[in-house]
């Protein structure tokens, strides 16, 4: 799986950027406000199939999704610049999103929307809509006056959408007419008596039941649910965004609670494995290069230098309907990089299993075998920057493990200059102590070598190993009450136990 958004980081609240200061819990809070603000715009499934000994067929499809908008409050969500530059340079096609994106919904606004179809209050939301009903509204209304009964009319040019809305408002206005989708973009209305009406309402004909607008209103969500029930494994690359999109928009609002949220997941997708986790640890234990993103995984993983001459390796064979990707690279193409993640996994399990077994591997391994070497990385999701290596869905996270915390003692400089200063040198976070004071994390020892050695004689910034109990805040404000408590007691003491003069 891989998804697209409308954007990543939210702007709209003060320090929101991932930062290596954050535990998984303070990330979460931080992406959960993000995930609130963005929208999915397309998410991309592959499905792999073993087919037969080492050979995988793999079906490939992307989703253009669009929040639902049938008979529900208007959804609010924001585009981030920086997003959709970078996605309309990998040749995103935002009309598609925009006019033919599938309707999506999670339980909250579906069980909204089912408890107005029961109460007959039907909501439309857009303004374009609104035109198109207004515009059906008065072409039947002047036609139904001399119309007999049994008699039909046409609208058409209606997109699905509006087929719908048309159908429940001309129904709930007029008691006389009956509606019908006809095709494509068509609705016929026939002019009925009331018992007739009566009798179609009834009828399970009827292509305007509640459980049919349902199904149309909840589009993707049906098949989120289909992905739920099937219990597979489920394959991303960094994919914690991800599975915060998919609880959000599919399933239920984001909860507070980072120990829920997780919980939630594991429940709906109790086999998750993230590419991103597997292959840094391939970096450790293979002779793998160290590339930035998946692409390049993929492309290092088919090289016939790491795999040389191997007949037991995966086979990947792209199904006859879904063959564009073995033609052309899409990157960013949420198909096509869910079609990289499935490849990248399945040659990594392979990778790992040669490496773990002394005897050559078996003419044919299974995927069981790979499930087995990869025991370790199961939902274990990367955690970008930050004090444990990755999230535990199944379990506890381990506790946070970073390299010592520097503090930079400086006069007249802000927390961005302080940053600028080490830009060059290595990647640290920066976040102001006191007044003069700076603390540095880095998530490299070798950084923290490196600064203490390269600034010992620095003429303005003094540099040391932060300790507790001489650089914190709190323990240097609770020295200095107790301080004066203590002499204030002495002071009393002395002057209490002094002799009065006659």
């Amino acid at each position: 799986l891989d998804m697209e958004f409308t954007g990543l980081h939210s702007t709209s609240s003060q320090n929101n950027e991932p930062s290596l200061f954050d535990s998984p819990a303070e990330r979460y809070l931080k992406a959960r406000l993000s995930v609130q603000r963005f929208s999915v715009t397309q998410l991309g499934l592959a499905i792999f199939s073993n087919e037969n000994s080492n050979k995988y067929v793999e079906h490939s499809y992307n989703f253009f999704l669009f929040p639902s908008m049938l008979g529900v409050t208007d959804v609010e969500f924001t585009l981030s610049a920086s997003s959709v530059q970078f996605l309309s340079h990998y040749g995103f096609d935002y009309n598609k999103f925009l006019k033919d994106g599938i309707p999506y919904m999670n339980e909250v606004q579906e069980k909204i929307l089912s408890q107005n179809l029961v109460a007959g209050s039907w909501k439309v939301s857009s303004g374009l809509d609104r035109d198109v009903l207004k515009k059906a509204i008065d072409e039947v209304t002047s036609w139904i006056t001399a119309a007999e009964e049994e008699e039909t009319m046409i609208l058409q040019d209606l997109s699905g959408k509006q087929m719908l809305e048309v159908q429940q408002v001309l129904r709930q206005a007029l008691q006389n007419v009956w509606t019908q989708p006809l095709g494509d973009k068509k609705v016929i209305v026939k002019k009925v008596s009331p018992q007739h009406r009566q009798l179609l309402e009834n009828s399970r004909y009827d292509y305007c039941q509640k459980e049919l607008i349902l199904l149309s209103a909840r589009g993707f969500t049906n098949l989120f649910h289909t992905l739920v029930k099937a219990k597979k494994p489920l394959v991303g690359h960094n994919m914690f965004m991800d599975l915060m999109h998919l609880h959000d928009k599919f399933y239920k609002p984001l909860p507070e609670s980072y120990e829920e949220f997780k919980r939630n997941i594991h429940s709906l997708f109790p086999v998750i494995i993230d590419t991103k986790t597997v292959t840094k640890s391939i970096w450790k234990k293979c002779p793998f290069p160290r590339v930035s993103n998946l692409l390049e995984v993929y492309a290092v993983l088919c090289s016939s230098n790491l795999n040389p001459k191997d007949p037991t390796c995966p086979v990947i064979a792209l199904a006859s309907d879904c063959s564009r990707y073995a033609e052309k690279e899409s990157p960013h193409e949420a198909g096509y990089d869910a079609f990289l993640c499935g490849s990248v996994l399945l040659k990594s399990a392979h990778l790992l299993l040669c490496r773990s077994t002394v005897d050559a591997v078996e003419a044919d391994p299974s995927f069981s075998k790979y499930l087995a070497v990869l025991a370790e990385y199961l939902n274990r999701v990367n955690f970008i920057r930050g004090g444990v290596p990755s999230i535990n869905f199944s379990g506890e996270d381990a506790p946070c493990q970073h390299p010592p915390l520097l503090v930079v003692h400086v006069r007249g400089l802000n927390e961005g200059q302080i940053y600028q200063e080490f830009k060059a040198l290595c990647c640290f976070d920066v976040r102001r102590l006191s007044r003069n004071q700076f603390i540095l994390l880095s998530n490299k020892f070798k950084h923290v070598r490196l600064v203490l050695r390269d600034y010992k004689h620095h003429p303005h910034l003094q540099i040391s190993i932060y300790r507790y109990w001489r650089h914190s805040p709190h323990v240097n404000c609770l020295l200095q009450v107790s301080g004066i408590v203590a002499l204030w007691s002495v002071l009393a003491f002395v002057l209490g136990g002094a002799p009065c003069c006659s």
